[in-house]
């Protein structure tokens, strides 16, 4: 496995990371993906208080035990769950990210949290009310380091030009290249590293039948797929082509899969002995597939 530096931090990370969201509600399943993905080499776990209503976030830190301290946890928050439970409302206030996190912390079994994430976030939100929230965490030891994650460029910008964020989580494939046109490049010339997540697009990049997805229709999906399969061909897995193709760029600094099973953990643990992908299979790959482009939020 390769590590790759967060931002400007003292934070290495794994090229790979475990999305947590995918996890089920098998205790002993959980605990041994989550025991297995360590000796694997990936050593970043990525959650959110939102998932499973702050399940997930127990299911993690049970799961990892006494191994809490050899890895990288990283969670959000700003998603505030009513009290009927019947959806959740968008809260960045600085009063309740300072209340969020101590549930957490408690939830996960852990003193402090590595990467704290604003889980969204609007031109319209209270930014400097929210980064002095994250300041004021990190100045008490409760977290290591914050970040954002967005897909919207306009918040984007504007938390690099008055934050101190480290990294921007967003969704990024080979069938989602919008932060290609104005955000990737960005956050590397500033030194903020991009959590890539959805970098299987729901698997049809590599598994499942080819169905529309975002602007690309089923058939430029199949397309894609046909792409990955040839450049595979009987030298590289189809899993190690789509991940290659992400964590090509210098901005990345993990690919952040959702894992639900073992075989799911095995394929993409195997598919890093092979990366990196060669120049000229991500080149063949970029002209294989269309550029696509956030159409709000510019």
């Amino acid at each position: 496995m390769n590590y790759r530096r967060l931002g400007n931090t003292d934070l290495y990370i794994s090229e790979i990371g475990f999305g947590c969201m995918s996890l089920g509600t098998d205790v002993a399943i959980n605990n041994k993906l989550i025991l297995q993905a360590i000796e694997g080499g990936i050593n970043f776990f990525d959650t959110a208080d939102l998932y499973q209503k702050g399940q997930n976030e127990t299911t993690l830190g049970r799961g990892l035990g006494v191994k809490r301290n050899q890895v990288i946890i990283a969670t959000k928050v700003g998603n505030q769950w009513k009290e009927d439970g019947s959806g959740w409302d968008w809260n960045p206030r600085k009063e309740y990210i300072l209340s969020a996190v101590e549930k957490s912390l408690q939830r996960l079994q852990t003193d402090y949290i590595d990467l704290y994430q604003l889980h969204g976030g609007t031109i319209d939100d209270p930014i400097d009310e929210v980064i002095e929230a994250f300041e004021q965490l990190k100045g008490q030891g409760k977290i290591r380091q914050y970040g954002l994650s967005s897909i919207r460029p306009n918040v984007i910008r504007e938390y690099i030009r008055r934050s101190n964020i480290v990294s921007v989580m967003m969704q990024y494939s080979l069938l989602d290249r919008r932060p290609e046109e104005s955000c990737l490049d960005l956050l590397h010339k500033n030194n903020i590293s991009v959590l890539a997540r959805g970098t299987l697009a729901k698997g049809l990049l590599i598994d499942k039948r080819a169905e529309d997805y975002l602007s690309h229709s089923a058939k430029q999906v199949q397309q894609a797929t046909c792409s990955i399969a040839l450049i595979a061909g009987n030298e590289f897995s189809e899993t190690t082509v789509a991940l290659g193709y992400i964590l090509n760029h210098p901005s990345i600094a993990s690919a952040v899969t959702g894992i639900r099973t073992i075989e799911q953990l095995d394929d993409v643990v195997k598919a890093t002995a092979q990366l990196p992908l060669p120049k000229k299979s991500v080149e063949l790959l970029a002209k294989s597939v269309a550029v696509n482009f956030y159409d709000e939020h510019r």
